[in-house]
């Protein structure tokens, strides 16, 4: 009976082990077959392969639109969509170029007197009517100030109502009101203080504050220049106009460098401008590039070629070169462009795709490397099996005596 009992222990030992090892290698030819079936989709990090014709996050249309959500398309990079590109920035120019009524504003602009304003009236051969200024007294003590319901007090002629007239205007209705009770009247009017109009200057300028409208075109290059010019910081593309309620983007670089003379806005009182800075001027690589990150643009100048460089360029040994992606999103819009950068050549495209504030570009993983991280992770779990499967179990040990 001992013998016996020996030898049906010594099965039972096998016959677990044996069950044991069966149970692990299903497991690992399970997970096997699973990563066959799924291609990589097993492996950790970003999948970009169901992403080469259509991308499979469905994305919102424009605010207030009832349309259902579509998928965004994929758009390679080649030298027809560069093309494209550059005509249609082209034609956005000429558009903004034959666009003159800014600068028709600009040209017929004449300062209007408002409350506040002090003004110098000057009558000829009459000093009685003439308080001079001197050493004691500046032109601004000496002048006379429009009160709050836009009148002055003058002798002989009494009230006048000169707000919202122009100094030709004023000088007019003096001199017609003056001739009732002086012959040939010869006087002047010239301003002394501008008061009645403002504007807000705030953001990356070195002087912000309120900047008082003068007989100046106030334009918004005007009132910048006003406030000392752009901070260091200054997003020149990025600033905002804020009148009525409505809140305007203007972009003075394209100003600079292209001449568009409609982005230099007559502003208006009470307008407020706004210069951001240019934190929000960035570009962002990912994925197998040296020195992956965020990355400022300078003055919104960076194309694929310089992103890419910034990061250290692709990783030799883990990136695939075909696979590189440029991710363009916003809230009422989305596009995605591949460029395929596996020849040296491709590199011209992306020397000449600008990118734009807020990109994302993704540099997907060569497929022997998805491989190796996909046996990566099933050698650790075949290495816990392994374990498991050498651990003592009571049942089998003869605990049953």
């Amino acid at each position: 009976m001992d013998g016996n009992t020996g030898m049906s222990e010594m099965k039972l030992k096998g016959l677990a082990a044996h069950i044991t090892t069966n149970a692990s290698a299903c497991l690992v030819f399970s997970l096997l077959l699973l990563t066959g079936f799924t291609g990589c989709a097993v492996a950790p990090g970003m999948q970009t392969y169901a992403m080469r014709e259509q991308s499979s996050v469905r994305m919102p249309g424009k605010s207030g639109d009832q349309t259902p959500p579509e998928n965004v398309s994929v758009k390679s990079i080649d030298a027809e969509l560069i093309q494209s590109i550059a005509m249609r920035q082209q034609q956005a120019a000429a558009v903004r170029q034959a666009d003159t009524s800014n600068q028709e504003l600009i040209d017929k602009y004449t300062y209007r007197l408002g409350p506040a304003d002090i003004i110098s009236i000057t009558v000829w051969d009459h000093p009685e009517l003439t308080i001079p200024a001197g050493g004691e007294r500046s032109a601004i003590q000496a002048g006379t100030m429009i009160a709050n319901d836009g009148t002055i007090y003058y002798p002989y002629v009494g009230v006048l109502h000169l707000a919202g007239k122009t100094l030709a205007e004023a000088r007019e209705l003096l001199t017609e009101r003056l001739g009732k009770y002086i012959e040939d009247v010869k006087l002047d009017v010239r301003m002394a203080d501008f008061k009645s109009q403002r504007v807000y200057i705030v953001g990356e300028v070195k002087e912000p504050g309120i900047k008082h409208i003068n007989d100046l075109p106030p334009t918004m290059l005007e009132m910048i220049n006003r406030s000392g010019g752009f901070a260091p910081e200054a997003d020149r593309r990025n600033i905002t106009l804020t009148r009525n309620g409505q809140t305007y983007r203007v972009d003075l670089l394209a100003l600079y460098e292209n001449g568009d003379s409609s982005q230099n806005v007559l502003l208006e009182p009470g307008d407020v401008v706004n210069v951001w800075d240019r934190q929000l001027n960035k570009v962002f690589v990912l994925g197998e590039v040296n020195t992956p990150g965020s990355y400022l643009m300078n003055k919104h100048r960076k194309s694929l070629a310089e992103a890419l460089s910034d990061a250290g360029g692709v990783d030799e040994l883990t990136s695939n070169p075909g696979q590189i992606f440029v991710v363009r999103g916003g809230i009422e819009s989305a596009e995605i462009y591949h460029l395929d950068a596996r020849s040296p050549d491709a590199l011209l495209l992306a020397d000449r795709f600008a990118l734009l504030p807020r990109d994302v570009i993704y540099v997907d993983a060569a497929d022997i490397v998805r491989w190796n991280r996909v046996i990566t992770n099933v050698s650790q779990t075949v290495t816990t099996l392994q374990n498991a499967s050498r651990t003592n179990f009571p049942l089998f040990n003869g605990g049953g005596n």
